[in-house]
């Protein structure tokens, strides 16, 4: 499968390659989760991507350079991600990267990319510190910092919540960063933090940290993990008799359409904060997401979204910098001023994303999440 979606980008860019003017492609190189039990960040991440693309190559513009994407699996797996990259640069050659998608990976390919000098934008890395990395790395996702003291505001404004019980896995960067995010955003809000208990990313029995959470009677129990243990947390707390008195908050890797899909009822109510919205009223929105369930056959989410735009972003850096020397494109990538489906979007000086479109708070509801009203 990896070697399909590799290939079959690199060919589709090359023959457009020859319908834009014969200039040889750009070779751009992504590492995304396509195996393993993230793989559902990661596949919708490589659909924005291509589907991004493919628009690109369909309806050129004048002088616009052709891109080639290859796309390698890292499973999830920082010795593979950082493979993945040494593959994609010494090998393909690329002037740009893609990913990886999650935080701790990207704390391991980060070093080896910014050492090279290859410019490497995470679509889905939200963890304190990504771009301290170096002036290589950049992110077009909202660092969990922008995103959970507004979900936190919420559930004290809607909610009336006073006190707040906390729970992290504790053996993942991603993870351990959006704890700490959500610690100090319910400490300065003026929760009271009850307690806190972590779990390790692949456990499955939750019952002993929910127990003890449960005799202290907390408004909220907030959830700092990735979609498939936050999905067990969920059903478990069900099961131990959790009901809708207590209000559920997770952070970004619970926002995925798997959340629903894992836990189904046993995740309504449970709320997160996001830079988008499937049902944006934003006719660029409206057509993204048109064409994305043509292609797919489903709703796409916010990575697949975040992707897509980051491809926009990045062809239009290549176009800039006029070729593939990744210092120019570096440099052109400072100088975006894009309009996407995430908004208007630029980089701050430190290579974070400048949105100004705002947080909204989604809530899950049969299955599916919808802006909290």
């Amino acid at each position: 499968m990896k070697r399909h979606w590799r290939l079959g980008a690199a060919l589709l860019g090359a023959a457009m390659g020859l319908v834009a003017g014969g200039a040889a492609p750009v070779p751009v190189g992504a590492i995304e989760i396509l195996s393993g039990p993230n793989a559902a960040y990661g596949t919708a991440i490589r659909n924005g991507l291509m589907l991004k693309l493919g628009e690109i190559e369909a309806h050129p513009a004048a002088g616009q350079l052709p891109i080639t994407l290859r796309v390698e699996d890292s499973a999830g797996q920082k010795a593979q991600a950082i493979n993945a990259a040494r593959i994609l640069i010494g090998r393909d050659h690329v002037a740009a990267i893609i990913g990886p998608t999650l935080s701790n990976e990207m704390f391991a390919v980060g070093p080896v990319t910014n050492g090279r000098r290859i410019p490497t934008i995470g679509t889905s890395t939200t963890a304190k510190g990504i771009t301290d990395i170096g002036p290589y790395i950049f992110r077009t996702s909202l660092p969990e910092a922008d995103v959970v003291p507004v979900t936190i505001r919420a559930a004290q404004q809607k909610f009336g919540v006073k006190t707040i019980a906390l729970m992290y896995a504790d053996d993942d960067a991603f993870s351990k960063s959006s704890f700490d995010v959500m610690r100090d955003a319910a400490q300065k809000a003026g929760l009271k933090v009850v307690a806190v208990e972590s779990f390790g990313s692949r456990d499955t029995d939750f019952a002993p940290q929910l127990t003890r959470i449960k005799a202290l009677k907390p408004d909220a129990v907030g959830i700092a993990a990735l979609v498939e243990p936050t999905a067990g947390v969920l059903l478990q707390a069900r099961q131990l008799g959790f009901g809708k008195e207590t209000l559920f908050i997770g952070g970004n890797g619970a926002n995925s359409p798997k959340l629903g899909q894992i836990a189904g009822a046993a995740a309504d109510g449970l709320i997160v904060g996001s830079p988008w919205f499937l049902g944006k009223d934003d006719p660029a929105n409206k057509a993204f997401v048109a064409a994305f369930r043509a292609k797919y056959g489903h709703d796409p989410d916010q990575f697949a979204a975040q992707a897509y735009d980051t491809m926009g972003i990045l062809a239009q850096a290549i176009d800039r910098a006029g070729g593939d020397d990744p210092k120019r494109i570096r440099d052109a990538l400072m100088q975006t001023d894009y309009q996407g489906v995430m908004g208007p979007f630029r980089f701050t000086a430190h290579r974070d994303p400048a949105l100004t479109s705002g947080v909204v708070v989604l809530v899950m509801h049969g299955g599916a999440f919808q802006i909290l009203k």
